[in-house]
């Protein structure tokens, strides 16, 4: 298997563990995947009492063979999850870290 194809199943592992932690029945969480296009997100939809409730929790791309973390709203850290699953830090950007400030991670810079 190649590498951005082991991303994607590695991704993909990532948001299906997460869609398992919905705590209440009225709210779905909804995987979206786009292969063509390597974009993956993990959605909350639904009603908690009379609130509509509705949020991005991840949203993971892959770009020039690396994977991008553009939203993380879990308490574990994606990116953790992802190296626990074996890929390498310099192949993990987390872009929703301002530029000039991802030298100070143990992540890629982009």
């Amino acid at each position: 298997m190649d590498t951005v194809a082991q991303y994607r199943q590695q991704i993909k592992t990532v948001l299906e563990n997460h869609a398992r932690h919905v705590w209440e029945d009225r709210i779905q969480a909804q995987i979206i995947i786009d292969t063509e296009h390597d974009h993956y997100q993990l959605v909350y939809v639904g009603w908690r009492d009379s609130k509509r409730c509705y949020g991005v929790v991840l949203h993971i791309d892959i770009i020039d063979g690396k994977i991008w973390i553009q939203q993380d709203g879990t308490e574990i850290g994606s990116a953790n999850e992802l190296v626990e699953l074996g890929v390498p830090k310099h192949d993990i950007v987390l872009g929703f870290d301002p530029p000039n400030l991802r030298h100070y991670t143990d992540f890629a810079v982009n």
